[in-house]
């Protein structure tokens, strides 16, 4: 569904995509890992056409990405990122019908789909009325779930979605993210640095470092069949914190 040719992007002083090649396959979560500033945010803020390569190209089932399409393909996307992404001044029931109001939906479509992602999302229909600050970090990310799945998108891209919970939250909303993917069969590329959430949600994991493509397949792939060092590397970075505090209490 989604295809980076010899993708580059560069800032002053930084290249954060350097000739990226890769394809994110229909209907498959692809994750997408590594360091700090290795082009992680870039490539999805490139998918939904927020920026522009200054090489290469992005396609959409095959489409570049221009400024002709990018508005059509933005409607067939939906974004998410760390706290939700909500607009602080509009209730919860006005961020989520933002866009299909300006799509010229009818109340009666809204109203039925808002009652669907609220079950689906477990969020309280008490909640539609309230303003972001008055929520939990956990209650915003479900409802920047709900707004980015409201036009029922063919496509998700979610940056680091679980990031800023807390670790009880968080494990409650990967198990509920895991089901709600499956249930929908939509294409998604999630952005994480979390080696062990990468493996939860992955059909394939990609990692980055320095703006190239390292590794790409499952976790056991990357394990297995070591590409680079810097595998080995950056998964055994991960496991040594939980297994010095695992030492720690024994």
């Amino acid at each position: 569904m989604i295809e980076f040719q010899s993708v580059c992007k560069r800032y002053p002083g930084h290249t954060a995509l350097d000739s990226l090649d890769l394809q994110c396959r229909t209907g498959e979560t692809t994750v997408i890992i590594g360091p700090s500033g290795c082009g992680k945010s870039t490539l999805l803020r490139l998918t939904i056409g927020l920026i522009a390569p200054d090489t290469g190209r992005v396609l959409i089932e095959g489409r570049a990405l221009s400024r002709q399409n990018v508005q059509a393909i933005r409607h067939r996307t939906g974004y998410l990122v760390q706290e939700g992404g909500l607009f602080p001044h509009l209730t919860v029931m006005a961020n989520l019908t933002l866009l299909v109001r300006h799509l010229g939906w009818s109340k009666t479509r809204i109203e039925a789909r808002v009652d669907a992602l609220s079950e689906l999302a477990r969020v309280s229909p008490a909640l539609l009325d309230r303003y972001p600050a008055e929520l939990s970090g956990g209650q915003r990310q479900r409802v920047g779930l709900m707004r980015a799945l409201m036009p029922d998108p063919d496509l998700l891209l979610l940056d680091e979605p679980l990031g800023a919970l807390d670790p009880m939250i968080r494990s409650q909303l990967q198990d509920e993210l895991s089901e709600i993917f499956s249930t929908l069969g939509k294409t998604v590329m999630l952005v994480t640095h979390d080696i062990a959430e990468a493996a939860f949600f992955a059909d394939r994991i990609v990692l980055l470092r320095d703006g190239r493509l390292v590794q790409a397949g499952s976790l056991v792939e990357l394990v297995d069949h070591l590409a680079h060092p810097f595998v080995t590397e950056f998964i055994s970075a991960q496991r040594r914190p939980l297994e010095a505090l695992l030492a720690a209490t024994q």
